[in-house]
């Protein structure tokens, strides 16, 4: 039996189409593709740095590559995914740009997820006059690995100068999904994206 997921994997989950290629970028264990796997015949490959991520991914079948996803993702050939997913990992790396040109480049559709700078409580501690921390960013300022933190917004016009547009979006405080307000009481946004110059696939929310 399928181990439950965690709330915004579930999510993400439900906007990959059965029987397509995923790419799983900053996969942890590979809970996500071992998911797909078994519920949606799912195919692809995880991408992790940390060896214990790529171990636990071993001991689920999952198909992993140990690599740091600064250096990009040449070893993909252009268009080989339907989906490319980046969860809960752009906001600590440093060339935030190449990475979405790079999901682009690779897979149809792009799935990021990140922690949701704009949120109220955020906002209230910097009034405070100190750094965020929170679920979404449990880390003090002298040891956090979040490097580019931002909000919807910042992401819209990211996505928006690289060519892509958005298809979903979600945002959600403590797994639940927040519709009213959604860049000042969500947490973590979710965010399904393609390049303007292709074609998405049909994918159920």
């Amino acid at each position: 039996m399928t181990a439950p997921l965690r709330p915004d994997l579930a999510r993400i989950a439900g906007w990959i189409a059965a029987g397509s290629r995923v790419l799983d970028l900053g996969c942890a264990d590979g809970e996500l593709l071992a998911h797909l796997r078994e519920t949606k015949q799912v195919s692809g490959y995880g991408v992790e740095i940390d060896m214990a991520g790529v171990i636990g991914c071993v001991s689920r079948g999952v198909n992993v590559i140990q690599r740091d996803l600064e250096s990009g993702l040449a070893g993909f050939e252009a268009g080989s995914f339907d989906y490319v997913v980046l969860s809960l990992t752009i906001q600590s790396m440093k060339n935030v740009e190449a990475i979405i040109d790079e999901m682009l480049r690779v897979g149809r559709t792009g799935i990021v997820t990140f922690p949701n700078f704009g949120y109220w409580e955020n906002r209230w501690q910097l009034l405070k006059g100190g750094m965020p921390v929170s679920e979404t960013i449990p880390y003090q300022w002298y040891n956090t690995p979040n490097i580019h933190l931002c909000t919807l917004n910042d992401f819209d016009e990211l996505l928006t100068r690289h060519g892509a547009r958005i298809n979903s979006q979600i945002v959600m405080h403590k797994g639940r999904r927040i519709t009213f307000l959604p860049n000042l009481l969500g947490s973590l946004a979710l965010v399904r994206f393609e390049s303007l110059a292709k074609t998405a696939p049909t994918a159920a929310e």
